[in-house]
């Protein structure tokens, strides 16, 4: 990925000094302060939703919210698994409110326990699409970016990002569901072995 942004930007570069040469300078400065006035804003985003998510933590809204995605959790990824349920849980919870830097560590923590679970690759190709799609019931670093490039009503995309990333969720499930179940696997092996068996008599 660094390797197509380092390609992408020395293309762009150069076309640019070729064809403005004097404006180069000052677009790439401008630039650079754009990007410094947005992380600035979305650093004071993030400090209030994950100083909101540790209070959630010390009070028991976040146990009491993982408790709640257990069930489902324990459905969609085969595995029963307490340190597993409770990190898949958290990290689900953390992208419902659109904080996809707060729930990396849960993220990762789940990948590394899901490789070693029963049903591995059906669990972690579930919870790679459900990061990929994930239902957000608050797209707090959208609303972030574009409070910070002075949108007139930052919090219109609520409603769009709930309908569209609820529609991606349920057919991402769904298909990953049809395709990589555990039992379809299952008869796949049980097909693959008979059709061994019969071409060695």
């Amino acid at each position: 990925m660094n390797a197509i942004f380092s390609f992408l930007f020395i293309v762009s570069a150069l076309i640019m000094l070729f064809i403005d040469p004097a404006g180069f300078l000052s677009a790439l400065v401008e630039g650079a302060g754009k990007s410094a006035s947005l992380c600035i804003a979305l650093l004071g985003t993030y400090a209030v939703w994950l100083g909101l998510m540790r209070v959630w933590e010390d009070s028991g809204v976040s146990a009491g919210v993982s408790r709640l995605l257990k069930p489902l959790s324990r459905k969609l990824f085969k595995t029963d698994d307490e340190q597993t349920l409770t990190a898949i849980s958290m990290n689900l919870s953390a992208n419902l409110l659109g904080l996809s830097g707060a729930s990396t560590p849960y993220g990762i923590k789940a990948a590394q326990l899901l490789d070693k679970s029963e049903h591995a690759e059906y669990s972690s190709a579930m919870f790679f699409v459900l990061n990929a799609t994930s239902i957000q019931l608050i797209p707090t670093s959208i609303i972030g970016v574009r409070t910070a490039l002075k949108s007139a009503a930052p919090a219109d995309i609520v409603l769009p990002t709930l309908l569209t990333t609820a529609f991606s969720t349920l057919l991402g499930v769904a298909l990953t569901a049809l395709f990589l179940s555990p039992r379809r696997a299952v008869q796949k092996r049980g097909n693959f072995l008979k059709k061994r068996e019969a071409g060695s008599r």
